[in-house]
């Protein structure tokens, strides 16, 4: 994974993000075993602390668990995959929601702007 932190968020919150991403998209497959904390920490260049703080909240959050002396694994209850990727989806909407409402765009003009946009091939 390629790792950037920005400044204004907790590290371990932007590494939870990430992870969550990781497993949403599919790059983390469901029942996949994930890298050590300490494996992890190296990558990401952060303290081992941090990435455990951050693996304990996808553990809350039921997208991974722990299999004692074998590691932490994703979940394979694809349920609980979907509904984080469409949790994942309705904050970025609103996060740009938010940032168009403040240049003073209207939900039509949104709309109509993204009805605009080219259609991206996959």
């Amino acid at each position: 994974m390629g790792w950037t932190f920005r400044e204004d968020l907790p590290i371990y919150s932007q590494l939870v993000d990430e992870m969550t991403r990781a497993i949403v998209s599919g790059a983390y497959a469901p029942g996949e075993r994930l890298p050590t904390v300490r494996d992890l920490a190296l990558d990401a260049g952060v303290n081992p602390n941090t990435v455990q703080r951050a693996l304990s909240e996808l553990e809350r959050s039921a997208l991974v668990y722990t299999q004692r002396t074998a590691g932490r694994f994703v979940t394979e209850d694809r349920a609980v995959i979907a509904q984080a990727r469409e949790q994942m989806a309705a904050n970025k909407i609103n996060e740009f929601l938010h940032e168009m409402d403040g240049l003073g765009f209207t939900r039509e003009q949104i709309g109509a702007l993204l009805a605009a946009q080219p259609k991206k091939d996959n």
